[in-house]
C-alpha cells in the first residue's frame, strides 16, 4: 500500500465522489485515501494471465471475472479496495456497474512492498465478506502460491502451492498450470 494522499478524512461518499475525478487509482480504508503504486511487468502478466483462465473458464455462466481497475467495497470494515482479480457470481454485483461486493474468489499478486499488507490486514478485512471461499496470493519470487479456503466451519485453511505445482481454484472449480500462472514471465 502506498502513502496516505491525504490528511483529511473522507467518508465513503467523500471518496467515491473524489475518485471518479482522479487520474490514479486509490484505495479507501475507513476515511484514509491511498494512492496506489504501479505495477511492475511481472505482477500484471501473471495478474493478466490468472484473469484469462478464470475468464475462458467462466465464459458463458453467470460468474464474471474482473481486473485491478474494478474496485470491491468491504462495508463491514468500511474499505474500498482493487484488487489485482476478483470473480463474482452475485446478481448484486452484476447490477453494480462502479464497484462489486461479493466476490467468490480474489487474487493478489504479490509485490515485496504490499506483501506483508495483503497477508495480514487486507486480508482480515477480505475475510469478512461472506461471499468470499478463495482468496489467493501468487508470490513472483518463488513462483509459489498460496490459497486460502473458508470451510464449511467458516474457518480458513492455507492450501499452499509449491513451484511448478498446478493451482486448485476450488470455488470455481479450475485448475490453473504453473506454466499458465506464470506464462511469459522469466525466472529472476
Amino acid at each position: 500500500m502506498g502513502q496516505a494522499a491525504q490528511k483529511i478524512a473522507f467518508t465513503a461518499e467523500d471518496y467515491l465522489r473524489w475518485e471518479a475525478e482522479q487520474v490514479e487509482r486509490h484505495e479507501y480504508l475507513d476515511g484514509e485515501v491511498f494512492a496506489m503504486a504501479g505495477a511492475e511487468d511481472r505482477h500484471v502478466t501473471v495478474a493478466m494471465n490468472v484473469a484469462f483462465a478464470l475468464r475462458q473458464h467462466l465464459s458463458g455462466g453467470a460468474c464474471r471475472t474482473y481486473m485491478s481497475d474494478m474496485r470491491l467495497h468491504v462495508a463491514s470494515a468500511n474499505c474500498y479496495f482493487y484488487p489485482d482479480v476478483l470473480v463474482t457470481c452475485s446478481a448484486q454485483d452484476k447490477a453494480s456497474a462502479l464497484s462489486k461486493s461479493e466476490p467468490k474468489l480474489i487474487v493478489e499478486v504479490l509485490s515485496p512492498g504490499t506483501a506483508a499488507y495483503d497477508r495480514g490486514l487486507k486480508f482480515s478485512h477480505y475475510r469478512s465478506l461472506p461471499s468470499l471461499e478463495e482468496y489467493v496470493l501468487i508470490d513472483l519470487d518463488t513462483r509459489s502460491t498460496d490459497c486460502y479456503r473458508k470451510g464449511f466451519d467458516g474457518l480458513w485453511v492455507l492450501h499452499p502451492f509449491a513451484k511448478g505445482e498446478a493451482v486448485e481454484l476450488a470455488s470455481v472449480a479450475l485448475t490453473v498450470s504453473a506454466a499458465q500462472v506464470f506464462a511469459e514471465v522469466p525466472e529472476v
